[in-house]
């Protein structure tokens, strides 16, 4: 009898692909900017991913937590965590105004500053939604501030996303709003490719193991076939490293053990199911790889607070996603442990 398939966001064991998904990752461009002059505009820690960028002209970005201003140039991609205050300006060392209640004073997707001549600078603002039940997962991984430089590889494709993107702000075509936001998610992931590149500054987590050379073929492995039992032995093959060695550079740059990982992104999918497919638990637990409900349900349970089914019921009924901690360890490792 064939296995039955693994309840997974349609990634295909492509970790990016499948956590963009299973976090449920929306993008929305919400505003325009066009400015002339000296300005500068102070925003609030807007509690979730922000991104900006610039489509002509430059512009500073000076951010709480980071020392040095960070010019952004026509073509640059600046992705924020969302929990710090920042500043956008024209000059660094220009005094602010809060940017809100200029913002809500008009509804017009597009705000300018400054006499009404030919903008010296066109930028474009948007933000990034992220479902309750992943949100820790991406967020967790990120820096406070990822820069795309339109001088990298990604930058000829970038530029392409936002000169649509504006065009469709601009516009006033049908379903406009619908195609610029698609355009964003194009931007997000361009912006995460980037990045990759440059894991090792991460903090620890999903990210940063995903662009080891040692450790992310592994990754790869837990992700491809989540619900085979794999041992430690043969995840450190694949990085080619002693079980000891990659065990703990596994954990440095995960920021959590290999096999606790793969427990835990076993219990992330069980999750996802829960929420979109209608199988029973039973059937859930098996293509999951576990070798009972009972073992699937006590698994699940020690990482949410909830069994399977009054999770599911709670999560459709619009109840509160419980958190997902950082702990605990599993009791086995292997999902067939009774």
């Amino acid at each position: 009898m064939d296995p039955l398939p693994v309840p997974r966001p349609t990634g295909r064991g492509d970790p990016i692909t499948e956590v963009l998904e299973l976090v449920g990752a929306r993008c929305a461009l919400t505003r325009g900017f066009t400015f002339t002059g000296p300005w500068s505009l102070a925003f609030p820690a807007p509690g979730r991913l922000k991104l900006h960028a610039v489509l002509e002209g430059s512009t500073w970005l000076l951010m709480d937590g980071i020392t040095t201003p960070v010019l952004l140039e026509a073509g640059d991609v600046v992705v924020l965590a969302g929990d710090r205050r920042y500043v956008l300006a024209s000059a660094p060392d220009l005094p602010p105004a809060e940017a809100l209640p200029l913002l809500k004073a008009t509804a017009d997707p597009f705000h300018h500053t400054g006499p009404p001549d030919t903008p010296e600078t066109v930028a474009v603002g948007g933000h990034i939604e992220l479902e309750a039940a992943g949100r820790d997962l991406l967020l967790d991984a990120l820096p406070p501030l990822m820069h795309m430089r339109a001088t990298t590889a990604e930058a000829p494709a970038a530029r392409w996303l936002l000169t649509q993107a504006f065009h469709e702000m601009r516009g006033d075509r049908p379903g406009a709003s619908f195609v610029a936001d698609h355009l964003a998610r194009l931007l997000f992931v361009q912006v995460l490719r980037t990045y990759l590149r440059e894991a090792h500054t991460f903090p620890a987590g999903w990210l940063r193991a995903l662009a080891d050379e040692r450790v992310g073929p592994a990754l790869r492995l837990m992700h491809a076939d989540p619900a085979r039992p794999w041992t430690l032995a043969e995840l450190a093959a694949a990085a080619a490293m002693s079980r000891t060695s990659f065990a703990n550079r596994f954990r440095t740059v995960a920021g959590t053990p290999p096999l606790t990982y793969l427990y835990h992104w076993r219990i992330r999918l069980a999750r996802h199911g829960l929420r979109h497919d209608d199988r029973p638990v039973a059937a859930l637990a098996a293509a999951l790889g576990y070798s009972s409900e009972s073992a699937f349900s006590n698994a699940f349970k020690r990482v949410t607070g909830l069994a399977p089914l009054h999770y599911r019921r709670t999560v459709r009924d619009g109840g509160a996603e419980p958190p997902f901690p950082s702990g605990p360890k599993p009791r086995r490792c292997s999902p067939r442990a009774p």
